[in-house]
């Protein structure tokens, strides 16, 4: 990856994931509704939402809440443009955490007990989903050394494969698809954030956030969720036409999926999701090394 074509991923990225991401959320309020027996909003209504939010005050009891917001969001940007750009998934991971971090410091900035007690519920989401993303990227440098003979953390690498990489990948595809619920904020692990008015009636993380940074947050929001089903394109994607086209269809399969898991499970306690998450880490993370080692070394 050179500097140019991180410059090129990086406005596309601010400029693609933004449109991509509300017409995402728009769909899946869409999809929601009619789970529910309702019509639904229309397509845009996340946008209509984020242009209102634009118009009002930014109040803040924090000067710097919405530095930080900005950020979070500035790091998302940048983890869409290494990742889109093929660049280093392991750097992804890091600069993704960072942008959490800084979100995580935006609710305590606040001093409001609501919002810390979000905080505090991101944190510990962090700490169910984080091994298994760390540990995915471990086994991509695996899989692309058996696949490839070279091992690589380059996200570009799947390309020059002849095969999807979840031929090496398939447990670890599954733990993938698993945090991908907690990273997603459905149901049953929103334990921070929600987009779904019914969970509560005090929004988490961003209660106190107004104006033009909860505005930010939500288009936040929309970048993670185009990167993050790219993520799961990266596992079905091969260096063919039929190997982009079976990236796609996958990815709308999966989020369709999750929509579907939003829509029929109700909230869990902290404990059950650290719990649930590490185990399945473990074992997904075990079994893939042994297929690896047996099968592919």
């Amino acid at each position: 990856m050179t500097a140019l074509s991180f410059v090129v991923a990086l406005v596309a990225f601010a400029v693609a994931a933004p449109v991509l991401g509300c017409l995402i959320a728009g769909l899946d309020r869409i999809v929601t509704a009619r789970l529910q027996g309702r019509v639904g909003p229309p397509l845009l209504q996340p946008l209509y939402d984020v242009r209102k939010l634009l118009a009002k005050d930014d109040v803040a009891v924090n000067a710097f809440q919405g530095v930080y917001v900005a950020m979070s969001f500035a790091f998302t940007l940048f983890a869409g443009a290494f990742f889109f750009a093929g660049g280093n998934f392991l750097l992804v991971v890091f600069i993704l955490m960072l942008s959490t971090l800084f979100f995580v410091v935006a609710a305590y900035s606040t001093r409001s007990p609501f919002a810390e007690a979000g905080a505090e519920r991101e944190i510990v989401q962090v700490m169910s989903y984080e091994p298994m993303v760390i540990l995915m990227a471990v086994t991509f440098f695996m899989a692309t050394r058996a696949l490839l003979g070279v091992g690589t953390f380059d996200v570009g690498a799947v390309l020059a494969l002849d095969r999807p990489l979840v031929v090496a990948l398939p447990f670890v595809f599954v733990g993938l698809l698993f945090i991908l619920t907690i990273k997603l904020r459905k149901s049953p692990f929103d334990l921070s954030y929600t987009h779904h008015a019914h969970t509560e009636l005090v929004k988490g993380i961003s209660t106190e956030m107004t104006g033009r940074t909860l505005a930010l947050v939500e288009v936040t929001h929309w970048c993670e969720t185009v990167l993050f089903l790219g993520w799961v394109g990266l596992f079905l994607v091969w260096g063919s036409w039929v190997g982009w086209l079976v990236a796609l269809l996958g990815v709308v399969l999966v989020y369709l999926l999750e929509v579907l898991i939003d829509n029929n499970f109700a909230r869990v306690k902290w404990q059950l999701m650290l719990k649930s998450s590490w185990a399945v880490t473990l074992v997904c993370v075990v079994a893939n090394l042994v297929i690896l080692k047996m099968v592919f070394i």
